[in-house]
């Protein structure tokens, strides 16, 4: 069965035809193969180069190859090859440590803003839509490590894959190189974004534009249902947002506010695009 097409291709162990990220299995992998040697080594050139794109890629040079290749692991890579070390607890780090950062540059930022405002500056940074774009400006959608389904299903565009890496990326930064090296990259990354919030150019309330635009231009109101997946800790929240009856947008987030927006914003356009839900009334009925 051939490899996933994609920028990185690790050392292919010459057993079972499946690759391993150096330092996360890949010496199992290789020795499984019957040519420990030759595999580890070349698992170990291939985590080297991997290491390397992305430390050009967030401007932050890594010590630890294995901490910058496991940041890019998803776990759809670590089950097809059996592997027990994902990007997971990194992207659990990430998140504190991403949060911790972006609290403080808004208060220190931000001395007249009430604690209310501060909130939503930290929300509208740190969400999920935020930090999948800053993933996707820094490359790591043709970086990350994935499974062969989520290769075929587009998962190199994910927003949630995306911002899962970006956030595992920091963590791995700051075990790395410490907290002075992953704050500088934390505000380099992420103030630009703060500061056009700030300005007012931040995301659009879709929920409320939507409700507005769907009562003058279809007559009803949107009707949002939500499902949750994952553990406490990770949830993950996917909002479809009904219009007349029927689904009209669809979204994923970290909360279900997140997701509910992100709904709101697919029906919005929709709309914007002149398509519209078939009511009763222009049934006929």
């Amino acid at each position: 069965m051939p490899l996933p097409q994609g920028p990185f291709v690790p050392a292919q162990p010459a057993g079972d035809g499946d690759a391993a990220p150096a330092g996360n299995g890949a010496s199992d992998a290789a020795a499984a193969s019957g040519d420990e040697g030759a595999d580890s080594a070349g698992a170990e050139d291939a985590g080297r180069a991997l290491a390397r794109r992305l430390g050009e890629a967030v401007g932050v040079e890594f010590v630890d190859t294995g901490l910058a290749v496991t940041s890019l692991t998803h776990r759809s890579y670590a089950f097809e090859r059996g592997l027990t070390v994902t990007n997971e607890r990194l992207e659990f780090l990430g998140d504190a440590v991403l949060g911790v950062v972006v609290t403080d540059l808004a208060f220190r930022e931000f001395p007249d803003r009430p604690e209310g405002e501060l909130a939503k500056l930290r929300a509208a940074t740190v969400n999920m839509t935020s930090l999948a774009d800053v993933a996707a400006e820094r490359g790591l959608g043709d970086l990350v490590l994935l499974g062969r389904g989520e290769e075929l299903s587009g998962g190199r565009a994910k927003a949630s894959i995306l911002a899962d890496a970006m956030e595992a990326v920091l963590g791995a930064v700051y075990l790395d190189r410490g907290l002075d090296v992953a704050t500088e990259l934390i505000v380099r990354l992420f103030r630009p974004r703060m500061e056009a919030y700030a300005r007012g150019e931040g995301e659009r309330d879709y929920k409320t534009v939507l409700q507005e635009l769907s009562a003058q231009e279809v007559g009803s109101v949107p009707d949002y249902r939500v499902a949750a997946r994952g553990p406490d800790h990770q949830k993950e929240f996917t909002a479809t947002v009904y219009l007349a009856g029927q689904p009209w947008g669809q979204g994923t987030g970290r909360s279900k506010k997140e997701a509910e927006q992100q709904a709101a914003r697919e029906a919005f356009a929709r709309i914007q695009a002149g398509d519209r839900p078939v009511t009763s009334a222009r049934r006929g009925g």
